[in-house]
This record gives C-alpha cells, sequence and structure tokens, in this order.
C-alpha cells in the first residue's frame, strides 16, 4: 500500500481534543485518526448526495483509444480521472464543436465524450461520489445511469 503524509496545523484546543478523540477511540496517533475523520467526512457528503470535491491541474496521461491504440494526452488531471479536449479518436482542436473526453486514468479508460470541461468534472464528482458512497475509491457496480444522463 503507497503512503502519503500531510502535514496538519491546529490551535492548542483542537490538538488537545484531537489527541483526546484518537485516544479514545483507540487510534495509534492523531494522524491515523484524523485520516478516519476525513474518509468518514467524504462518505457522509456522498451519502447527503453532495458532490465530492475534486482538485482538478494540468498535466499529462496516457488512454486507450477507440481503435485500440494508446495515446499520450495533454489535459486536466484529478486522480483517478483525467480529461482532454478531444474524442475517443484522440486529442483534437475542432472548428465550431468542441468535444471533451473523460477518462479513468488506473484503467486508461475513456468513460464519456461531452460537450464541455465543466461536464466532464461533474460528471467526475458524480461518479467519485458514487465510489464513496459503495465504499470504495475503484469503480464497481454499474456506472451507465451516470454515463447515460452526464449533468
Amino acid at each position: 500500500m503507497k503512503v502519503a503524509s500531510f502535514t496538519v496545523h491546529a490551535t492548542a484546543q483542537q490538538s488537545a481534543r484531537w489527541k483526546q478523540s484518537a485516544e479514545g477511540e483507540g487510534y495509534p496517533s492523531v494522524g491515523a485518526w484524523l485520516a478516519g475523520a476525513a474518509d468518514a467526512y467524504l462518505k457522509v457528503r456522498a451519502r447527503a448526495g453532495l458532490p465530492v470535491p475534486l482538485a482538478w491541474r494540468k498535466g499529462v496521461f496516457r488512454v486507450n483509444l477507440e481503435g485500440g491504440e494508446t495515446a499520450t494526452v495533454r489535459g486536466q488531471v484529478s486522480p483517478p480521472f483525467g480529461a482532454y479536449e478531444g474524442s475517443t479518436e484522440g486529442p483534437a482542436r475542432y472548428r465550431g464543436r468542441r468535444r471533451f473526453t473523460l477518462v479513468y486514468l488506473p484503467a486508461r479508460r475513456i468513460l464519456a465524450t461531452l460537450r464541455s470541461a465543466a461536464q466532464c468534472k461533474v460528471l467526475a464528482s458524480e461518479l467519485a461520489r458514487l465510489w464513496y458512497r459503495e465504499g470504495g475509491s475503484e469503480p464497481s457496480g454499474n456506472p451507465a445511469p451516470v454515463l447515460q444522463n452526464p449533468a
């Protein structure tokens, strides 16, 4: 399992409350307790139907295109998602009608081609919400209803 580290700043009062809660719930450290609390918060948001916040940045990623070839594309990335301007046939600039494609990065799989980058981001947030609701960060179940009716 890959592990990430974070630095969290807290007031003295927050620190005391967090230490007390971590000890009371049997966590080995405040960091372990905070990780559980953050995951619980995201699950509550998902159950409430609120979007999961995703932070997007510019990036380069690989995608399996419709013809079976793999391409490296530039676009927006918010793991486990990426979005690029183009279609299932690859990146392109269009005159008139533009298209944007949402990709599930671990599998390099195209999820949907939409009219705007904003629609890709909304769909990614909705899929993330569903996956958190199901208790994991990997796609499971049938995403077809969401993919058929993107925001």
